[in-house]
């Protein structure tokens, strides 16, 4: 899996965050979405996915391999 972010279209909802911390993460002055791993092993792919499906801004995009 290889995980994008559009962080122009993220609305700093946070719910990436709260669902794969070691995936996602908030930058503190305005709270918009950044990768911290855009391959993540297979062990948090299903917290990525719920990520995705859950994001109301529709900011992050996957491939799946």
């Amino acid at each position: 899996m290889k995980v994008s972010v559009d962080a122009d279209k993220c609305v700093a909802a946070g719910q990436c965050v709260l669902l794969a911390p070691e995936v996602f993460d908030q930058r503190e002055e305005d709270g918009v979405v950044f990768l911290l791993d855009e391959a993540p092993g297979p062990d948090l792919h299903d917290g990525v996915r719920e990520s995705a499906m859950v994001c109301p801004a529709a900011a992050i995009h996957l491939a799946e391999s």
